[in-house]
């Protein structure tokens, strides 16, 4: 997919998400979470290519612009959204699926100084409340909900709500479908 192609998935995305969009213009030239992610992707790519200082200097030129922290080494997939998004954290070793949402104050954190893989994967279409911290290498399973201010530090299975400090998955009630989060614009975490 081209990168303008991507831009327009990404805008596509946020008006999906946010019901306060009011127009592709006004996404693109206002949201913060966006202007993050566009960022990310071309320090991401200097950073695999080895070019590691000019990655970072733009990943901290994002960061005081939007007061979202990416780290260059972090993969991130398609459709990602980060609604308000100030002090998001998206440490070096965090891997992000397709269509996941973010919610402002989110950390995305290890709980440790070693080498290696110390940050969460999130998997595909999992949506993250605000001020959760969801802490070292655990994985949340494809179509996961955690809640608001949870803090997870243990892997959760596919379709998992999680709230709670620490996090624990709660039972679905009768008929609940976590996925309509992030696709059903009236339905809210």
């Amino acid at each position: 997919m081209s990168m303008i192609g991507r831009m327009r998935e990404d805008v596509a995305a946020a008006r999906l998400r946010d019901p306060a969009a009011r127009s592709a213009a006004e996404v693109a030239l206002l949201y913060p979470g966006l202007h993050a992610i566009w960022a990310h992707r071309v320090s991401h790519r200097l950073w695999r290519r080895g070019l590691r200082l000019p990655a970072r200097a733009i990943s901290q030129i994002s960061r005081w612009l939007t007061g979202i922290e990416i780290h260059p080494g972090a993969r991130i997939g398609r459709r990602f959204f980060i609604d308000h998004g100030m002090g998001v954290v998206i440490g070096e070793t965090a891997e992000v699926g397709d269509d996941v949402m973010l919610y402002h104050g989110v950390t995305l954190g290890g709980r440790t100084r070693d080498a290696g893989k110390r940050h969460p994967t999130l998997g595909d279409g999992v949506a993250v409340g605000a001020g959760a911290k969801i802490l070292g290498p655990v994985r949340i399973g494809e179509g996961s909900v955690v809640g608001a201010n949870a803090v997870v530090t243990r892997d959760a299975p596919a379709d998992s709500v999680l709230v709670g400090v620490p996090a624990k998955p709660r039972a679905r009630m009768r008929g609940e479908d976590t996925r309509a989060m992030l696709t059903a614009p009236e339905y809210s975490i």
